[in-house]
């Protein structure tokens, strides 16, 4: 069985790491990240558009590549192995992916070709305090119709950039619907959060805000099909994000560990910094194995529940210990701001807990398990 990559593929991952190479550099993002705003570089966003990356799992009758999860899962990781400030996982996993597989044509056709060429920043609503992201407790109400939205949405990753918000919502007895929301109709309110990572996230208030028959995505009464759909791809897009991350924090510790001496000799040499990098290498070879088998099988249209909720562990635990392990590894100089390695030490503690830790995986990867 042959388990490399197509030549397209290795073509596409190419591409973007020599693209995030070039705009993501340490210094670039140190740049943006002190330049007080949100942490959004857009035109490292724009290049990725105009070399159709954004749009590359968009259908081709949109702009776009039409190809599948897999090669946005190799986007993903280049993404965060520089820890790139773009909403590239927001636009195309949590909100394009749903809108073409259950958008009606006039949603495709108002927001896929804008996706594809990044002229349009798309995400999705999913987190309500303590509330579980797969039954919503904001509310839907009909009205004529249409319907009317209130309730309150926490951390909406690159919330206060985006052109149009997918959001779920309760419409009472059980069921659930997500809709498309225009941050800027009335009744809507963003605020935004500081995140561990500075990554941009906002607090969504919706007051009474109307929208139309015309702004619910697919089934009325089959939204916690959808959450769920998207849920599962995002959290595998998580890892993929997760896996580059680790790999990145890995390799600035290997060659930190190479230069760095202590009674004239690397400390490379040292029993101990070896064993510790060791086990973190096993680490983050695991972290990103279990990533690609999750984006895989979702791209091979296979049950990716599992694969996914076990990506997710490791992602969660695997990947504190990679990046504790930089830290330690590296000394004082691991917590200087000035220095990268701290970057993807906060990034790490961001993707751990962001649609739930390894405990929440865990239980979730049992039950299903329990189910079989």
């Amino acid at each position: 069985m042959d388990f490399a990559y197509s030549e397209d593929q290795q073509a596409i991952g190419d591409l973007a790491r020599q693209i995030l190479s070039d705009k993501a550099s340490h210094e670039r993002v140190s740049e943006i990240e002190k330049s007080g705003g949100d942490r959004f570089d857009s035109e490292l966003w724009r290049a990725l558009g105009e070399a159709g990356l954004v749009g590359i799992a968009v259908p081709e009758e949109f702009g776009g590549g039409g190809l599948g999860f897999l090669e946005l899962a190799l986007i993903i990781e280049q993404i965060g192995r520089r820890a790139a400030p773009i909403p590239f996982l927001e636009s195309t996993v949590m909100a394009g992916l749903p809108l073409n597989e259950f958008g009606s044509d006039a949603q495709k056709a108002a927001w896929l070709p804008k996706l594809a060429s990044g002229a349009a920043i798309l995400t999705a609503a999913l987190v309500e305090g303590e509330a579980d992201p797969e039954r919503p407790t904001t509310l839907a109400r009909p009205d004529g119709d249409g319907f009317r939205l209130t309730g309150t949405k926490l951390c909406v990753p690159a919330g206060q950039l985006a052109d149009c918000i997918l959001l779920s919502a309760s419409t009472g007895e059980g069921a659930a619907s997500v809709f498309l929301v225009d941050p800027r109709s009335e009744g809507v309110s963003l605020t935004p959060l500081i995140t561990t990572s500075g990554q941009p996230e906002a607090r969504l208030k919706l007051d009474d805000v109307a929208v139309g028959v015309a702004d619910v995505l697919g089934d009325p009464r089959g939204g916690r099909a959808i959450i769920e759909w998207i849920m599962e791809r995002t959290n595998a897009a998580l890892c993929s994000l997760a896996a580059g991350v680790c790999d990145e924090a890995l390799s600035i510790t290997a060659e930190y560990t190479k230069t760095r001496k202590q009674f004239d000799v690397p400390i490379a040499s040292f029993q101990a910094v070896g064993q510790r990098a060791a086990d973190a290498y096993i680490d983050a070879e695991a972290v990103r194995l279990t990533a690609l088998q999750a984006a895989w099988r979702i791209s091979e249209g296979l049950p990716a529940a599992n694969a996914t909720a076990a990506a997710k562990v490791w992602a969660a635990e695997g990947g504190q210990r990679v990046v504790h392990t930089a830290q330690h590894l590296h000394g004082g100089v691991g917590v200087d701001r000035d220095y990268p390695v701290h970057r993807y030490f906060l990034y790490a503690k961001q993707l751990e807990l962001t649609l739930g830790g390894g405990t929440r995986q865990l239980l979730k990867l049992g039950a299903m398990l329990a189910a079989e």
